[in-house]
């Protein structure tokens, strides 16, 4: 294992150039990153932290994923210091919204020794809590070194996950090996954990804490206003977390929605910043009126797709629509959260390719709490046939529900595995 973590890390350190030409391409995008570069390679103002509690979160969807887990700790361990670190400029920005100076945030490394052991040297964290199975062979290794306990949390493992390790599995097995508790998400992914080489008694079935997500107060009424802004009454539904080559299959989906409700409005949300403007310009193509959320202006009634270009506000256009897509699904990409949309009362609707997320998903559509469509065609008329069925419409949020409410819980469960770590007999 030694000369492959030796050959693993040569080759991470033959890659800094690329690394560099990368880091200062998205710091033109991202000004703040561009000013905080220096951290991925472990160099930041020492904060003068002893034995805090690190919890990584790659980005916008861990950190949001994290957030009743970090809520529980600070309550748990009142007085502990948190570090929170993140890949992408949109999981800081998203850190900096939730928690502000209640939380330490730096970048996350490189996986280069150096770089991590400048990083440990300046958190000195008594656990590290890896949100969702980002395993990083150094990283690791140096943690178990330091005698630093690592729990993943909301661990989960796809199945093409799992292939994708390829020339790589047999350090992602010792990384896996390393682990003091995987507090995994369901039994599927606590089989697939043992295939890539985990320990059976290291695995803990917790749930997802995806479920335990708070609804932020006075969500409802911001629903409500935005229904105003766009013109009450018309239908509404929304296509979240889209990617590349997937907004040209909603917008047919939303043709075909207009020729049965003229007046309906797709919100659009891309789920990377950089396609906000690429969104707007293919809405535009197609020929629909289209307004962006940015844009000062009143919204004109007769709008017929809203593009989302603001980070954050997710939630509040879930609440405002009828009908909630989830994208992600139409490419072989894997899904995005339903819950989200689960735990406010909505439909949901999902293409083929729900992987990130197959528990949850299946759960939910055997609950009765969402549908599976499979193209364009499927889409459109499932949006259809939920705008013309209120029954329909309303049974189905009910069961969304409920299988949330049903499945919390996995917070206090995995806070209680954090405790024992942190006080060992």
């Amino acid at each position: 294992m030694f000369w492959q973590r030796l050959i693993y890390t040569l080759t991470m350190y033959l890659l800094t150039p690329v690394i560099v030409y990368r880091l200062a391409w998205r710091g033109l995008r991202y000004r703040d990153y561009f000013g905080r570069w220096k951290e991925r390679f472990g160099f930041f103002p020492d904060p003068g932290i002893r034995d805090s509690i690190w919890v990584h979160a790659v980005s916008v969807g861990e950190v949001n994923a994290a957030l009743p887990l970090i809520e529980g700790m600070m309550q748990r361990f009142a007085g502990a210091r948190i570090v929170v670190t993140t890949v992408t400029p949109t999981g800081s920005a998203r850190v900096q919204k939730l928690f502000g100076d209640r939380v330490f945030h730096v970048y996350l490394p490189y996986d280069l020794p150096a770089s991590i052991d400048r990083f440990l040297e300046r958190i000195h964290p008594r656990i590290a809590v890896i949100m969702e199975t980002e395993i990083w062979p150094n990283l690791y290794h140096l943690c178990e070194r330091r005698g630093i306990p690592i729990l993943i949390a909301n661990a989960r493992l796809s199945e093409r996950s799992l292939r994708g390790y390829g020339p790589v599995r047999p350090l992602a097995r010792a990384a896996v090996r390393s682990v003091a508790q995987l507090a995994v998400q369901s039994k599927q992914d606590a089989e697939r954990l043992l295939r890539l080489g985990a320990e059976p008694d290291k695995l803990v079935i917790t749930g997802n804490v995806k479920f335990d997500m708070p609804v932020p107060s006075g969500l409802e009424r911001i629903g409500k206003v935005l229904r105003e802004y766009w013109g009450e009454p018309r239908p509404v539904w929304i296509a979240a977390s889209t990617h590349e080559g997937e907004e040209s299959r909603v917008l047919e989906a939303h043709a075909r929605v207009l020729r049965r409700y003229p007046d309906a409005l797709l919100v659009i949300a891309p789920r990377h910043p950089e396609r906000f403007r690429p969104v707007q310009q293919i809405c535009k193509g197609y020929g629909f009126r289209t307004l962006c959320r940015s844009e000062d202006t009143v919204a004109h009634h007769d709008t017929q797709c809203f593009v989302v270009d603001t980070l954050g506000e997710l939630l509040n256009f879930f609440a405002a629509c009828d009908v909630a897509f989830v994208a992600g699904s139409l490419d072989v990409i894997g899904g995005h959260n339903v819950l989200e949309p689960a735990a406010l009362a909505k439909p949901v609707l999902v293409g083929p390719h729900t992987f990130n997320f197959e528990q949850i998903t299946d759960n939910l559509i055997t609950d009765g709490a969402a549908l599976r469509i499979k193209d364009a065609t499927t889409l459109g008329d499932m949006v259809v046939r939920l705008f013309s069925d209120r029954d329909l419409r309303l049974r189905m949020g009910e069961q969304a529900l409920l299988a949330v409410e049903r499945e919390r819980g996995a917070v206090k469960r995995t806070i209680n595995l954090i405790d024992r770590l942190l006080t060992p007999d």
